[in-house]
């Protein structure tokens, strides 16, 4: 487990809900939180993995719990809610964190070729061919299991202080990327229901930022960045080569942003924005 902190923020006494807390980048989000004194909900669809990130943070010395919910079902999501409430307290900090693509969402080519009409080589899955479940499913995971939580646990934040909630997008979300139209437009879509959020709630004294990372080795992309032997995909060669810093995010790079962002001291009058998180990718033109 991870507790880097690259400054104190003091989280005592705060609770702190994390959605997707059982992956790469929300489990560093969960460990970060407990190691600054907040009590963590680690909420997962599977409860082992869940379970494994809250036993390696109370190994710690932190407070945790793992509770199952799937963030595109209500229903999963208030009985989680009476869970953390009776176990931990009412919510200060909402992470919503879960995420992710689907393969049916997602073109085999960058670009549409006159031959992919034409007569289109098998296993070529064009803009055409694109899935309608799996790009709704790429949306609700992304946008309603961020829309979902956020009406679940919101109503026991309106009114405490130092109230925030913080939405995981994409730099996906300013420049789409090739292959990915579904993932692209639903962080987009987190993106600008960020910024909708932050105004909605300010009358109630409920901040809401977003972080958008840019390109972090995950579980779910690894297979797309890296090869069984360690080296880079050429997908993953374009993706250094623009990137300026020269290497992927290491989920401890996020950790300053996050906790920034949640403490009210260091943060009270950001509201509405998206942080680029990206090694300089956005700012290159390449060239």
């Amino acid at each position: 487990m991870s507790t880097y902190l690259p400054f104190k923020i003091d989280l005592s006494g705060k609770v702190a809900v994390v959605t997707g807390g059982s992956g790469v980048l929300c489990s560093g989000f969960a460990k970060a939180l407990a190691a600054s004194g907040a009590k963590v909900a680690v909420i997962g669809r599977r409860l082992d993995a869940a379970q494994k990130v809250a036993d390696e943070i109370a190994a710690e010395g932190g407070t945790a719990v793992a509770v199952s919910a799937d963030v595109t079902d209500k229903a999963t999501l208030v009985s989680a809610r009476e869970t953390v409430n009776a176990k931990l307290g009412t919510v200060d900090i909402l992470i919503n964190g879960a995420g992710g693509n689907n393969p049916k969402g997602t073109t085999t080519k960058e670009y549409l070729f006159p031959e992919d009409l034409e007569k289109k080589a098998e296993g070529i899955s064009t803009f055409f061919d694109l899935d309608e479940a799996g790009v709704r499913g790429v949306f609700d995971v992304n946008f309603i299991g961020t829309l979902l939580p956020t009406q679940v646990f919101a109503p026991d934040m309106a009114g405490k202080d130092g109230a925030v909630i913080i939405n995981v997008s994409s730099m996906n979300s300013f420049r789409p990327l090739t292959k990915i139209p579904a993932y692209s437009a639903a962080k987009a879509a987190v993106s600008n229901f960020t910024q909708w959020l932050a105004v909605h709630f300010a009358p109630v004294g409920i901040r809401v930022n977003a972080i958008a990372p840019g390109f972090f080795v995950t579980e779910q992309n690894r297979a797309l960045l890296k090869n069984p032997d360690g080296s880079l995909t050429p997908r993953s060669e374009k993706i250094i080569a623009h990137t300026p810093m020269n290497r992927f995010g290491d989920p401890d790079d996020l950790t300053g942003t996050l906790l920034w962002l949640v403490d009210k001291g260091s943060s009270g009058f950001v509201n509405g924005v998206v942080v680029p998180v990206d090694g300089g990718f956005a700012a290159y033109s390449g060239v």
